[in-house]
């Protein structure tokens, strides 16, 4: 197995952990539950999504690189709009 083979397995497994932590936040049925499991699924589906991309970039460098920069802004402004979300409270009121 190439090198590619392993950081793509390594970086969808990593959105596992992220599909059951949305399972279990959106459990509740509330919108305020229901808005934190789609965040944390919308953060597992960037993994699995940039794992098969980095799978397809073939070794390619340049390519490998813009996966990985895409990957980190993706994740980093879903973590922004959950820490957004979660100061919001169960309400929708944003906390002053």
């Amino acid at each position: 197995m190439g090198n590619e083979v392993i950081a793509a397995l390594v970086i969808a497994l990593t959105g596992v952990p992220a599909l059951g932590i949305a399972a279990w936040s959106g459990r509740d049925g509330s919108a305020h539950a229901r808005g934190t499991g789609l965040r944390w699924a919308l953060i597992a589906l960037c993994s699995f999504i940039a794992a098969i991309a980095l799978y397809f970039s073939g070794g390619n460098r340049s390519a490998a690189l813009a996966v990985g920069i895409g990957f980190a802004v993706a994740v980093n402004a879903l973590a922004v709009s959950m820490v957004l979300h979660l100061r919001r409270g169960n309400d929708g009121a944003p906390r002053k």
